[in-house]
């Protein structure tokens, strides 16, 4: 038992070692990145996916910006015939320590939102799978599903530490650190998270469209 708990502690601290590590190196090295522009701007969207309608949701207030920090932003909501989906994308063209992307697993409970249930998902875009994170949150009787992800230009992860990692690599070699995080809620109701998924295959392409993919 001691030898297992002693393993479980080296494990979580060499863990933890890693990140400040990769924290302060991207730090130093995102200093001197460049700052990419999308090629197409983030509301050139369809307004039309996989069978949804989007509307625009009114623009977030000065405050809710300047905690976010992004360069630009996308908020819809849309609709089918039984189920709404409410997406927001944000857009950072540069990251650094402090500037990274805010995760919802730390925004949504801040927004009074119970996670009762961290999970994955995948996504099928043609031939190509992408995991994406899939939590399950409440407050008061309210119950919703969330997916998302974050995408740049090459990629697409659910982790936010293997992506702390790939944002010291891309400032290294790419001298870029430009990505957007992407969050889809819809109600947890039967069938939710299919139609969930299935909107995420087509919001994907154009994600990567605005990226110049």
């Amino acid at each position: 038992m001691k030898r297992l708990l002693s393993s479980s502690i080296s494990w979580q601290l060499g863990v933890t070692v890693l990140l400040l590590v990769t924290t302060l190196t991207a730090s130093k090295l995102t200093a001197r990145r460049r700052s990419d522009s999308l090629a197409q701007p983030l509301d050139t969207i369809p307004k039309v996916i996989s069978g949804f309608l989007g509307v625009d949701a009114p623009d977030l207030g000065p405050g809710t910006l300047a905690t976010l920090r992004c360069d630009s932003y996308l908020s819809r909501l849309y609709r089918k015939p039984g189920i709404d989906a409410d997406v927001f994308i944000a857009y950072y063209a540069q990251q650094r320590s402090g500037e990274s992307m805010h995760s919802p697993k730390h925004c949504l409970p801040g927004a009074g939102w119970e996670i009762w249930d961290y999970a994955n998902t995948v996504v099928p875009v043609g031939n190509r799978r992408f995991t994406v994170n899939k939590y399950s949150i409440s407050h008061d009787t309210t119950r919703r599903v969330v997916l998302y992800w974050y995408q740049s230009k090459t990629r697409i992860i659910a982790s936010e530490y293997l992506g702390k990692i790939l944002l010291a690599r891309d400032a290294l070699f790419q001298n870029s650190t430009a990505g957007s995080l992407v969050r889809i809620i819809v109600p947890d109701q039967p069938g939710a998270v299919d139609e969930a998924r299935a909107f995420a295959s087509g919001l994907i392409p154009q994600v990567e469209r605005c990226f110049g993919r």
